[in-house]
């Protein structure tokens, strides 16, 4: 096991990110292109550059990767956000209250790792 692996705040992220994609592969056809697709890769995001800045050594590095990540944990709550201003119907049946408590908690967790 690689040690980002036993970071909570990666393996959280990890299923964010799941989530995100989820929600993305969802989407209808007219959104696939714009929206789902930066979903995606925000999502996939996440967890790449938690990973990634806690295999370098030097901390602003590290500290780098991890705003990176902190970023594309704020850009995929904003597409949900502009989704959900849309009325988007296949949000219906998720709970984002839920998506967005864990999205700051994974926030935060980065921020610690920053520190």
């Amino acid at each position: 096991m690689l040690s980002f692996e036993r970071l909570n705040v990666w393996q959280k992220s990890i299923g964010l990110a799941k989530r995100l994609i989820i929600i993305a592969n969802k989407l209808p056809t007219k959104y696939q292109f714009s929206f789902a697709d930066q979903l995606r890769r925000a999502a996939l995001s996440i967890p790449s550059n938690i990973a990634e800045g806690a295999g370098r050594r030097g901390i602003r590095d590290m500290g780098n990767f991890y705003s990176i990540a902190r970023g594309s944990t704020y850009e995929c709550v904003n597409i949900i956000k502009l989704l959900e201003k849309l009325e988007e119907p296949s949000l219906k049946a998720e709970n984002l209250d839920e998506l967005y408590l864990q999205a700051e908690e994974i926030v935060k967790m980065i921020y610690g790792l920053s520190k």
